[in-house]
């Protein structure tokens, strides 16, 4: 990913030094292994260890590779020239390159996981805050882009918090889900190294053994932990969305925080536009855009071919890291979102009255008008606002049919805001607890 959408700490689980770092590692930790199966020397895995505070020389694996045409015998040919011949006569024994690139893969995806967690953490404290901050904050629910019934912002803001806690299960399924390694050998059949190691390396490294893998760990648990991604990329762009909406200047319900000295518009100096939403929208497609070959990487000839390698090499630094940086830069937004709560009220009121429809048709039909003629008598008055901007109640309280069944003073209770939010605390306990 480009360094504009990248954070650092991300960035270097995925660097070279680090890939070779994990595969030294997973090597040294097999050698100990074989070692202890009494299959290679002692002293020659304890030789191993020799390059244990190495900085691997990339330019000169790459430098290897130009000629091997083969990433796991460079990095073992530039591990021997550090560990000596003789000594690394026994690295990778029984042992197949897979063994160490998808453990090395899994534990770095599992580490990339480990910080999405924590992001995902700040993206939650920062929505339960600003949920409690206004929990009765009242503003107008809207369905396909029209007003419909009162709501407040703090209901807003905890829906979007229980999705993403949703979110934050379903990665620590996922990180679950990767957290396995293979040390199984050609096939995966074991032939030719114990299983023991397997073992060993895994428990070293934090990993569970794979259960049977072939030549490679199956792919449908990258599939699942890469569709786990998108799908809180999704509820990402969610919120932007929403934002996006809010800050409209014919809403400007809520808006971005606008620094001193930001700039909007290189042409308008007015304009204070919603620039983080809409990237995060965009992020959004970027993360999502690896689920789809992650899923095509689970058929592979045989026992293995290598047609998903060339996709993870890209997708697997690309999304976490981008995912990393939308995480953040979401926690952001909301943490310093400018919240306009009378511009909401007065949305609200701008078709006077009219969100309360649905609380005068219930109260028709409980004063025994039929469905049909309540419903009528309701939008009968309620299309006199919307065409000539009149008032609700006031045409309510003039038109006879409804005055029969209804007298004024229970008509003009109906218009009563904390009507809606009286359940409030009862959502709010559900989502974030009794207490």
């Amino acid at each position: 990913m480009i360094p504009r959408y990248s954070r650092p700490e991300m960035v270097a689980i995925w660097s070279p030094e680090t890939r070779f770092r994990i595969w030294f590692e997973i090597e040294a930790h097999a050698c100990d292994a074989q070692a202890a199966l009494g299959v290679i020397p002692k002293a020659n895995a304890e030789a191993v260890w020799k390059a244990r505070d190495v900085t691997f020389d990339v330019a000169r694996i790459e430098e290897i590779e130009a000629v091997t045409r083969h990433d796991v015998i460079a990095f073992l040919t530039h591990l021997a020239e550090h560990v000596g011949a003789e000594d690394a006569r026994f690295v990778h024994q029984g042992m197949t390159s897979s063994d160490v690139l998808d453990t090395a893969l899994n534990l770095q995806l599992v580490r990339a996981t480990d910080l999405l967690l924590a992001d995902m953490d700040r993206v939650l404290a920062a929505l339960k805050a600003r949920a409690m901050e206004h929990k009765y904050t009242p503003r107008i629910g809207r369905s396909h882009g029209v007003h419909a019934e009162p709501t407040t912002m703090g209901l807003t803001f905890a829906r979007f918090y229980a999705e993403m806690a949703r979110g934050r299960r379903r990665l620590e399924a996922a990180r679950a889900e990767v957290a396995t390694g293979a040390i199984s050998g050609a096939v995966g059949t074991f032939a030719n190294i114990d299983p023991a190691v397997e073992e060993h390396v895994c428990k070293m490294l934090g990993l569970t053994p794979e259960p049977i893998s072939t030549q490679v760990i199956p792919r449908d648990r990258h599939a699942m932990f890469f569709a786990t991604l998108g799908v809180i990329a999704s509820g990402i762009e969610n919120i932007a969305i929403e934002i996006r909406h809010m800050q409209r200047t014919e809403v400007l319900e809520a808006e971005e925080f606008f620094s001193p000295g930001q700039k909007g518009s290189s042409a308008m100096p007015h304009k204070r536009n919603p620039v983080l939403s809409e990237n995060l929208t965009g992020l959004a497609r970027l993360v999502r855009m690896a689920v789809i070959p992650a899923m095509e990487n689970v058929a592979l000839w045989h026992e293995r071919d290598i047609s998903h390698s060339s996709v993870e090499r890209a997708i697997a630094p690309d999304t976490t890291i981008t995912l990393d940086f939308a995480l953040n830069r979401l926690a952001g937004v909301i943490e310093k979102l400018v919240i306009h709560p009378e511009a909401m009220l007065a949305n609200m009121n701008r078709f006077k009255g009219l969100v309360m429809s649905q609380r005068v048709l219930l109260a028709l039909t409980q004063a025994g008008v039929s469905r049909e003629d309540s419903y009528r008598l309701v939008q009968r008055n309620a299309m006199k606002v919307w065409e000539t901007g009149a008032d609700f109640k006031t045409e309510l309280l003039a038109d006879p049919e409804v005055t029969a069944a209804l007298s004024p003073a229970e008509i003009e209770e109906k218009f009563d805001l904390g009507y809606h939010t009286r359940h409030v605390n009862t959502i709010f306990a559900r989502v974030f607890g009794a207490a």
